[in-house]
């Protein structure tokens, strides 16, 4: 430490010494002009001035050397590697020649460029850059076309080579151009340019405005072209909707009562106002016109997907104003708004519309309610009150509903009817016998397994009460119950909650929509059994099991008699992903339905009773059709006994032993069920009853088609190729002479009048269409899908199937025509309705030929094109897109597919196109991701993972939901959060999720698929659910209560 010490102590006195010696030489060099200079010093001085630079303009006398030597070198030549190019003098050279060189022999190329400018590295451009985009959305440019009928110039003394265009040849010949016609001249002028087209059309509509102001559609065609006019600009989306929402006001001042521009106004008001003040605008707007149904539609689905504001028993008692405004204004009660037409269908469809809404969100007990009180108030209504204004018959059926009466569905039920007249006459109500099958408790063996989490205990007894409890609570008052012994008070429905839903439903048709509306609710088929989608139903839409029902191969040709719907049946509304689907209701949901049945068939007229016992028929079949599907044997033998059983007894009434279409069914049945030949002789006795009708019966040609499809499949699972039993069938049907059991021969002559039977009766049939009346329409619709089948499954055994490819397209082109004919001319018809014979004949056709692809060597570029063709103009047939989707998944290349949905998607208000879309993504998602997974975890993977397909799932789900339709359709919703959550996006899900309650918050699915995929958040969710009174049979309280027993 020492020696450190003296060692910098040494080193002070050192930097001392040097600071006093500079500072003495600066002192020396800083003296006065008086200091001695010494001769030595004016050498010294001589020499630095020597080597200092100098300028040649301050030379006083030119001197021999004015150049120095600079001896110090310049760092910047040796790091930059070339001079400052402010040292580099520049010049202008005069010329490219070189002196001393040969011009003939050499050459000097000099490059007199410019300053090189720094450049900035600049990335490619690719397609989702600004510059990029602007040029992809802008329309394209086409040049227009030279006048003239040849490319090439005539031939002519000025112009002898042919080399001059027009306007060379003519200044050669001393002419000038001729004029340009004023049609010619505004083609050229609008082919200039893109910009002059959009505003050729934007003057176009001015004039149009101008003079015909009181247009809406004019309007409304206008603000949507703001879309095309401003989609280059780079203006903001809200200065875009305040452009449009100045065009809408004054549309509306001129027409002050335009619903649908007000409609307008408020949708694209919905980006730019607080929900208070939308909402006071709607109410303003539905107080303004109170009679328009189409207006009380839209309202309600406002009001019920505004999440700030949105309760069940806000929205129900919205639906409850609605139907009494509307039933006031239909029975003239409110005199300053008459009805307007189609008011009582509107009010029966708003009224379904409210069922549907309580079942989604899980209040199935008022649903079941509104349904039966309605069956109640329309067919056992007392004559005394039939000429009253709705709500005082509301008033009357009041005490009815509060006597504890048995209601329809119940066991015992007289009718409001028959009470009222017991209540005027007076005496004792003989009481019903004590029910010794009544369904016993089911709590011991609600929770499975204690040892599952506690979020899965609570799904699992959460869907089995909604399958087992969704009937309304009674109290039986033979076992002394009252209302204070039902352990969940919402099983209780109270008058105040149906009573101002209450609508006369007056017409017959009208009535049976009722009573098949009801009996859909409970899950059977509809009357035809096809499904269709209008925009309303689009909010029904919350089944995954019509998007994942696979044809069954062994039934190529009649696995399409009973699609799936779509929408949920009844105690069936569970999480996406539940595997529990059941044939049918619980044990007390089936009495409660042959309850239904049995006495709403009393009611009806016979035609109708007819339509009704089928759908019986066809929902024990469907039935059945679910045990096959599952593979359980021994539900499938104890389900077939029990539909036998029923058929048998439907058969052996009076009034349906004549039914083809029952005899029908039931010889189905016993196919399916693997009874052959008991199931042919059930068609042979039909046959035998009404085959002397001939092809003027549309059920008997349903029968025998049948029958020959049945025929042709078990020919093709049993591997024998003769098809005689169905060309057979077919030949009798188109005779018309007594019907005999196939004994193995067929006359060839009788084959050849019966083609000639069926030509004539095609042909005699079609004309028909363009001038018969509607009123005969349903019928020869039906006739015409039922004739087409038979007579192309005749010529496709016959003849073969280009035979039968023509009757197809020779039917289907007669019945675009005509359908689309009847649209315009008749206002009254429904499209669904129109195009349902429409669709059965493509499906019969795409079918055929799939069925032939399958069998034979055949293009499939043919069965492609009739796909093609028919799903442009049915974009709702679930059916065609089955078969479109198993015809597709044969190729490795998808484009063909995508490009398609998209032509499709885009025309459609269905959001059917964009489900079918998803679902051949996911596909072909899950089959890369299992040929992925097959390796061995130790071997590298064959391919990469493929991210595109997951990014292009996602914004397929984007666009279904940015559309009107879609972004109401709550399968839609719920099957976007389940991809993104089990795709391994866990947050963006929870994004999903919240976004999706701002548009279904009504749907109760929806929190119970959250509840599956965030199971650490089920209280946040439960709580959610009990704000916006959403149906919660358990609460985790009793979950913990039934844990601890």
């Amino acid at each position: 430490e020492d020696s450190y010490g003296r060692s910098k102590k040494r080193k002070k006195e050192k930097k001392k010494k040097q600071k006093k010696k500079k500072s003495r030489d600066n002192s020396e060099r800083s003296g006065s002009e008086s200091d001695t200079v010494y001769p030595s010093d004016l050498l010294k001085k001589e020499n630095t001035d020597r080597c200092t630079f100098m300028w040649l303009d301050d030379l006083q006398t030119p001197s021999d050397s004015p150049f120095c030597i600079d001896r110090r070198a310049d760092r910047a030549n040796w790091e930059y590697k070339s001079l400052y190019r402010g040292d580099i003098a520049r010049y202008k050279r005069k010329g490219g020649s070189c002196l001393g060189l040969d011009f003939r022999m050499q050459a000097v190329s000099w490059n007199d460029g410019g300053p090189e400018k720094k450049r900035v590295d600049k990335k490619p451009e690719r397609y989702f850059c600004p510059s990029t985009r602007q040029l992809l959305r802008s329309d394209p440019y086409s040049l227009p076309a030279l006048p003239g009928s040849s490319t090439q110039a005539s031939v002519s003394w000025v112009n002898p080579l042919g080399i001059y265009d027009r306007g060379t040849s003519l200044w050669l010949e001393g002419k000038g151009q001729p004029e340009v016609k004023g049609d010619q001249q505004d083609v050229e002028a609008q082919g200039s340019s893109s910009s002059t087209l959009l505003s050729a059309r934007v003057e176009e509509f001015n004039r149009k405005l101008r003079e015909n102001p009181t247009d809406t559609q004019l309007w409304l065609d206008f603000i949507h072209f703001q879309v095309d006019l401003l989609r280059g600009n780079k203006m903001s989306l809200r200065a875009v909707l305040e452009k449009k929402l100045s065009i809408v006001d004054r549309a509306v001042e001129g027409n002050p009562a335009s619903v649908d521009l007000k409609l307008e106004k408020l949708h694209l008001c919905k980006e730019l106002w607080e929900p208070a003040t939308l909402q006071k605008e709607w109410k303003k707007l539905v107080f303004i016109h109170p009679n328009s149904g189409p207006l009380w539609r839209k309202y309600l689905l406002f009001t019920q997907s505004l999440f700030s504001t949105f309760s069940v028993s806000k929205v129900n008692s919205v639906f409850g104003k609605c139907l009494s405004t509307l039933s006031a204004v239909q029975d003239g009660s409110m005199v300053s708004h008459p009805p307007l037409p189609g008011t009582q269908e509107d009010l029966l469809d708003i009224f379904l519309q409210q069922c549907h809404f309580l079942r989604q969100a899980g209040h199935t007990e008022k649903a079941v309610c509104l349904f039966q009180a309605l069956l109640d108030f329309t067919f056992f209504k007392p004559d005394s009150v039939k000429d009253l204004p709705t709500r005082q018959q509301v008033d009357f059926f009041e005490p009815f509903w509060d006597s504890g009466e048995p209601r329809v569905g119940e066991r015992g039920a007289r009718g409001w009817k028959a009470w009222m007249l017991q209540q005027e006459r007076g005496g004792w109500v003989i009481p019903s016998e004590p029910d010794d099958d009544d369904e016993e408790e089911q709590d011991d063996a609600e929770i499975k397994d204690k040892t599952w989490p506690k979020w899965k205990i609570w799904l699992d007894v959460e869907a089995s009460r909604e399958a087992n409890h969704w009937l309304p609570w009674r109290p039986d008052k033979t076992k002394g119950q009252s209302e204070e012994d039902c352990e969940d008070p919402d099983r209780q429905v109270l008058f105040d909650d149906i009573g101002p839903s209450m609508i006369r439903v007056d017409r017959p048709d009208l009535q049976l929509q009722l009573i098949l509306s009801f009996l859909q609710f409970l899950g059977l088929p509809g009357p035809s059994g096809k499904f269709s989608t209008t925009s309303s139903s689009n909010i029904l839409l919350d089944d995954l099991t019509f998007l994942e029902e696979i044809p069954d191969p062994e039934r190529p040709l009649t696995s399409y008699d009973l699609p799936m719907a779509g929408i949920c049946a009844v105690g069936h509304m569970t999480f996406l992903s539940d595997c529990r689907r059941q044939a049918g209701l619980c044990k007390a949901g089936e009495e409660f339905l042959q309850n239904v049945l049995q006495q709403t068939l009393q009611l009806i007229p016979t035609q109708d009773q007819a339509t009704v016992t089928l759908c019986w028929l066809q929902y024990e079949k469907l039935k059945v059709l679910r045990c096959l599907r599952s593979g359980n044997k021994r539900r499938l033998k104890s389900q077939g006994k029990r539909s036998k059983r029923l058929a048998k007894r439907l058969l052996k009434e009076p009034d349906n032993r004549g039914s083809l279409a029952l005899w029908r069914e039931y010889a189905h049945l016993e196919w399916l069920l693997g009874n052959l030949e008991e199931a042919r002789k059930v068609f042979d006795t039909a046959l035998g009853m009404g085959v002397t009708r001939g092809l003027n019966d549309p059920v008997l040609c349903n029968l025998c088609f049948l029958y020959a499809q049945l025929e042709v499949e078990q020919a093709l699972n049993s591997g024998t190729v003769p098809t005689s039993k169905a060309v057979y069938i077919l030949t009798k049907l188109a005779e018309g002479a007594a019907y005999t059991p196939f004994s193995g021969q067929i006359n060839p002559v009788t084959i050849l009048k019966a083609r000639k039977a069926y030509e004539q009766a095609l042909l005699s049939f079609l004309p028909e269409q363009s001038t018969g009346s509607n009123a005969k329409a349903p019928k020869k619709r039906h006739r015409m899908s039922s004739l087409v089948g038979c007579f192309g499954l005749f010529q496709y055994l016959t003849v073969g199937i280009d035979a039968a490819d023509a009757v197809y397209n020779q039917a289907i082109q007669k019945l675009i025509s005509w359908n689309l004919n009847s649209e315009v001319t008749d206002g009254s018809l429904r499209r669904p309705k129109v195009f349902a014979d429409w669709e059965s004949v493509a499906v019969q056709h795409v079918a055929l030929l799939r069925h032939h692809a399958n069998t034979n060597v055949f293009p499939l570029s043919r069965l492609r094109l009739a796909l093609t063709d028919a799903l442009s103009l049915l974009p709702s047939s679930a059916s065609l897109w089955q078969l479109y989707l198993q015809t597709e998944n044969r190729y490795h290349s998808a484009g063909r597919a995508r490009r398609f949905f998209h032509s499709v998607a885009k025309k459609t208000d269905s959001v059917v196109p964009y489900l079918f879309a998803i679902t051949a993504e996911q596909r072909l998602k899950q089959m890369l991701d299992s040929v992925q997974r097959s390796c061995l975890p130790g071997e590298a993977l064959p391919t990469l993972p493929n991210n595109g397909l997951s990014n292009r799932i996602r914004c397929l789900f984007e666009n279904a939901t940015a559309t009107e339709h879609g972004a109401h359709c709550p399968l839609l919703w719920r099957m976007y959060l389940n991809f993104m959550v089990c795709d391994g996006n866990a947050e963006r899900g929870s994004g999903i999720f919240y976004k999706a309650l701002q548009a279904v918050p009504w749907v109760k699915g929806l929190y119970m698929d959250a509840v599956q995929l965030f199971p650490e958040r089920v209280q946040e969710f439960l709580d959610l659910m009990t704000e916006k009174e959403l149906r919660l049979r358990v609460p985790m309280e009793e979950v913990d209560i039934l844990l601890e027993d």
